[in-house]
């Protein structure tokens, strides 16, 4: 069973990994500050079993998770973004975007494709944190516009999952703010025609993210504890210098005002997306 870090007999209190361990054996919690079996945490979806933290996990996870075996099929994979301003920080940027593609496996921050759920058909989208912070950039915005499109044309439902915690991708410039308004123009066309929108928001889903497609969901559930918002509370705190409100920007919060219908258990994200979709479409 996990056990408190402190708490183990052989005077092992957290630091590091009992001797004799594999190195990976055991994860601490950021939540509780269990120490955890990873193994275990990952047959629970990457749940925490001791406070039921919500770890952040991949795109590929996601697919795995929500979508019928074998069902998934990618679509517009092909698509890698350009570099219109020559940007430059610490290194150039088709140069992090080379060596975020190593890291990942992921071509960007978004994947999107259609596939089932519990027999059901639909236009599948998500977005992963871990690739540049899953900033929203032409390419990201491209592939959830032509999904959204497909999805239309083919009068499917879609599910968009947001991890995204960087906003706008500043590496684009004006390129990268313009996708909140054509995702945005897209789902306006999808509604028009009838279609259903399911947003799932994750930790975190900030910036320009949750500023357009995360929050027009004609239905918005919300993973536990999730941090959603525009700026960060750090940003929010240098900038406006106020005390911002208890769990302020978290999907409870959220809940409490209106902006989010139902806070769904990952366990439970599946069968919910499954019975919202087979009650709404004909």
């Amino acid at each position: 069973m996990p056990t408190k870090p402190g708490a183990s007999s052989n005077g092992w209190h957290g630091q590091s990994e009992p001797r004799g361990v594999p190195v990976g054996v055991f994860m601490p919690c950021d939540s509780c500050g269990a120490t955890l079996f990873r193994k275990q945490v990952e047959r629970n979806l990457n749940v925490c079993p001791e406070c039921s933290h919500h770890f952040t996990v991949t795109a590929h996870e996601r697919i795995l998770q929500l979508l019928d075996t074998d069902t998934f099929e990618e679509w517009f994979a092909d698509l890698r973004p350009g570099d219109p301003l020559g940007f430059n920080d610490r290194r150039p940027y088709p140069d992090r975007v080379k060596a975020e593609q190593e890291r990942t496996g992921l071509t960007e921050a978004a994947v999107v494709g259609q596939g089932f759920i519990k027999g059901l058909r639909l236009v599948f989208g998500v977005t992963d944190s871990g690739f540049i912070m899953g900033s929203m950039g032409s390419v990201v915005g491209e592939k959830l516009t032509r999904a959204i499109e497909e999805a239309t044309k083919q009068q499917l439902p879609i599910i968009i999952v947001s991890g995204s915690g960087g906003g706008a991708r500043m590496h684009e410039g004006i390129y990268s703010l313009m996708q909140m308004a054509k995702v945005s123009s897209a789902l306006a066309r999808h509604h028009a025609a009838g279609g259903l929108y399911v947003s799932v928001l994750t930790n975190p889903t900030m910036g320009g993210v949750a500023a357009s497609f995360a929050s027009l969901g004609d239905i918005i559930l919300a993973e536990p504890k999730a941090l959603v918002g525009f700026a960060g509370p750090k940003v929010i705190a240098q900038t406006v210098r106020v005390r911002l409100p208890e769990g302020f920007q978290t999907s409870e919060f959220l809940l409490e005002h209106g902006f989010v219908d139902k806070i769904v258990l990952r366990k439970d994200l599946r069968s919910m997306l499954a019975q919202l979709i087979d009650y709404v479409t004909p």
